[in-house]
């Protein structure tokens, strides 16, 4: 979808990913590198798309620390239906993390650590994603603003 469809506002590309603007901005500037070849999980890339995927989330990381000075980056990748993973197709998540967020430590559905977020034990309730997903829903507008913000702030 990424270039396709206006709402994945590509902020960086290489021969092997493109690096691009969540549509969901549960943290704003939150980012997804994804391949270009059409591959399901991590198990399925070349080690040449390893690499670069990893290198492609550094650079994000960069932009997003200048961008948005953040508290923290979260980098995560789900593999399979049973870990979360929605969209088959890989995608290494690269998230600016401010005080306020209401993900605790890593993604709504996975997030346990003591004093941050969900109380360890909790189970995901999945009856508050589709409000989630619309307060977090943003316009065409504003993702390309975003990206353009955080592609400015690419490493040379």
């Amino acid at each position: 979808m990424a270039g396709r469809e206006e709402r994945w506002a590509i902020i960086d590309e290489s021969e092997f990913t493109l690096t691009v603007i969540n549509p969901w901005q549960f943290e704003i500037g939150q980012c997804c590198v994804i391949t270009r070849r059409h591959v399901a999980t991590l198990l399925d890339l070349s080690a040449q798309e390893c690499a670069t995927v990893l290198s492609a989330a550094q650079r994000v990381a960069e932009a997003l620390v200048a961008t948005y000075q953040p508290l923290g980056i979260l980098t995560f990748q789900n593999n399979g239906v049973y870990s979360g993973q929605e969209t088959p197709h890989f995608h290494f998540h690269v998230v600016p993390r401010q005080k306020g967020s209401d993900w605790g430590i890593g993604p709504p559905q996975l997030a346990t650590f003591d004093g941050v977020g969900r109380q360890r034990g909790t189970p995901h309730d999945p009856g508050g994603d589709a409000r989630r997903r619309e307060r977090v829903r943003v316009s065409a507008r504003q993702l390309a603003e975003t990206a353009e913000r955080i592609r400015s702030n690419l490493p040379k």
